[in-house]
């Protein structure tokens, strides 16, 4: 179930709410899995994305284990690591690892197989896989990494045009990561377009209404977002096409 913020009427500011506990849960023993949205076995039509963000799964996986060989076609794939590290290899001859603070994506086009697994055979894995629709089918499949770690405040992570050194997407998205520490930050937002907020780690307000990690919440008809918190807080910000 998700959760309306304030007012109802269509002129009004809408902040949708989805709690973490809400979220779907697939657990498969070296693998927890949480879905913000329809995924695999959880099925649920009242969520099935915001805008072209399709996917957003919350995984933990047991150390030396992880995801073999498997195919994708036709998706914008991100992945942020939180914790750990991912030993990564694909059917473009990429094999690397990707620490915490590190942003993979992969533009699948017209296909490409890779397997993902836990680097080390005794620490937890922590991360972040979204899959945005792009906004055409099929080209040529691409592959970029980049090491966000040492970026504080507000960092634009991923963008239709690789601008501000972003890596860039087949799509009209981009996804800001913002980093806090007790304080307050406003971020400009277009009434035309839809934001999804996803708490990565503490706990803050967003717009008055306070979020936690694992929390997510739909914007919609915003002139602007304000964040605060108490203490330390990540999260990350979709600016998605609206409709």
């Amino acid at each position: 179930m998700s959760h309306l913020i304030g007012t109802t009427r269509e002129e009004d500011t809408m902040i949708t709410l989805r709690p973490s506990a809400e979220r779907g849960h697939a657990r498969h023993g070296w693998l927890d899995s949480r879905h913000s949205f329809s995924f695999a076995s959880y099925f649920d039509p009242e969520h099935m994305g915001v805008s072209d963000l399709r996917v957003l799964n919350e995984d933990r996986v047991a150390p030396g284990a992880g995801f073999g060989a498997h195919p994708h076609r036709d998706m914008e794939i991100i992945t942020c690591v939180l914790d750990g590290a991912i030993e990564h290899r694909d059917t473009m001859d990429h094999q690397t690892r990707l620490h915490a603070g590190e942003v993979q994506v992969m533009s699948a086009g017209t296909g490409i197989r890779h397997s993902e697994f836990n680097a080390s055979t005794t620490d937890p894995l922590h991360f972040l896989q979204i899959w945005i629709i792009p906004d055409h089918k099929g080209g040529e499949p691409r592959y970029a990494q980049k090491d966000f770690s040492g970026a504080g405040g507000t960092a634009l992570l991923v963008s239709p045009d690789g601008r501000d050194g972003s890596l860039p997407i087949r799509q009209d998205a981009c996804i800001h990561r913002l980093r806090l520490a007790h304080e307050t930050t406003t971020f400009p937002a277009d009434p035309g377009r839809v934001y999804y907020v996803q708490i990565t780690r503490g706990e803050l307000a967003l717009n008055g209404q306070t979020m936690a990690a694992g929390d997510g919440a739909t914007v919609r008809q915003e002139h602007g977002l304000e964040f605060t918190t108490n203490g330390e807080a990540e999260a990350l910000l979709f600016d998605l096409r609206g409709g």
